[in-house]
């Protein structure tokens, strides 16, 4: 099964970081930062910090496993993390460097159900879930706590 990571970052500003793809052919979309757990990392929190440093060049603090979804074969965790810096322009992941991959672009949304719908953000499932978690406030307001 593969297993994937993900980050939902949240700032001080109170806003989420999202990776918005831009590919030939396919409507605009965002994701959440992160990716797949390789056999070097010793276990999926690393594989995290490792994907947050690779794509946006940030130290993330992990607060907790937000949600786990299961489709076919493979396995995403996604876990509230928060973030203070980071700089895209520092990214090293081998994904920006893939012929035919479309364009990366690090977006900072407000934590609002508005936004989160107008990113078209994928998988849906966890679009909802953040949602949910913003309408009832939770666990976003004590990630800073």
């Amino acid at each position: 099964m593969q297993h994937r990571v993900r980050a939902v970052l949240l700032t001080p500003n109170d806003t989420m970081l999202v990776m918005r793809r831009i590919r030939p052919g396919v409507a605009p979309y965002s994701v959440i930062v992160g990716g797949k757990v390789e056999p070097a990392d010793a276990g999926p929190e690393d594989a995290l910090l490792r994907e947050v440093r690779e794509e946006i060049a940030g130290e993330p603090r992990i607060v907790s496993l937000l949600h786990t979804l299961v489709t076919g074969d493979e396995r995403q965790d996604f876990y509230l993390a928060t973030i203070e810096r980071w700089s895209f322009e520092d990214r090293c992941g081998p994904e920006f460097s893939q012929e035919g991959r479309g364009e990366y672009i690090l977006q900072e949304i407000p934590l609002t159900t508005e936004a989160i719908d107008a990113a078209n953000l994928l998988p849906p499932e966890i679009a909802a879930v953040l949602r949910d978690a913003v309408e009832q406030d939770e666990p976003f307001s004590a990630a800073f706590a």
